[in-house]
């Protein structure tokens, strides 16, 4: 299960690298959203909240220039928000993150390290996976609470292998309360997570 794990970000992470420079498609009303200097490299829809509507998951980065040479511009934080549908269907602003997804130069020899986002019910998760000989990938999940109204990290997973031992490798979750408090998407900084937030 592991290798077959370890294979699958090795290809997942040159197909993504590949692609995330690309501007993609995306809807009218959606288009407000995207800053300007920035495109939208993501767009992925779901019942984020559980009120029987569609929301968005938009990513957006800034445009680099050759892939093949180092691009100051690569280092620049990738917002992702979370786009909310009203009964009416207008969308909203309902949060937002510069630091889920991951610069396009973070990802080390592996080039890009954003791999995506996927969504499950009113949980998402954002996937970053980079490296060179050591390879690793990060996945954070977000889940929505009815109480408080916004999304919250619920879980941290941590894998790691070594290119000539990818049959080896070393995974650390991190859940609440124990490895974390109450940390809202506006809040999260991957960086800073242990310990953080109210218990």
């Amino acid at each position: 299960m592991k290798i077959q794990f370890s294979i699958l970000i090795l290809c997942l992470t040159s197909v993504f690298a590949a692609a995330q420079n690309e501007e993609i498609e995306i809807p009218n009303d959606v288009k407000p959203f995207v800053e300007k200097g920035y495109i939208p490299i993501a767009l992925e829809k779901g019942d984020l909240n559980g009120d029987g509507t569609k929301d968005c998951i938009l990513v957006l980065s800034k445009p680099t220039h050759d892939s093949n040479t180092y691009d100051e511009v690569g280092d620049a934080l990738r917002p992702t928000m979370i786009l909310v549908r009203d009964a009416g269907g207008t969308l909203s602003l309902a949060a937002r993150n510069d630091h889920a997804v991951y610069c396009k130069n973070c990802g080390g020899m592996m080039g890009d390290p954003f791999q995506g986002v996927t969504i499950k019910g009113t949980t998402f998760s954002v996937l970053n996976a980079g490296g060179s000989s050591d390879r690793w990938d990060e996945t954070y999940t977000f889940g929505y609470s009815r109480r408080d109204r916004q999304w919250q990290l619920t879980r941290v997973e941590e894998n790691s292998f070594s290119n000539f031992k990818p049959d080896k490798v070393k995974t650390v979750i991190l859940m609440p309360p124990k490895s974390f408090g109450l940390i809202t998407f506006g809040d999260f900084d991957p960086e800073n997570i242990k310990g953080k937030g109210a218990k």
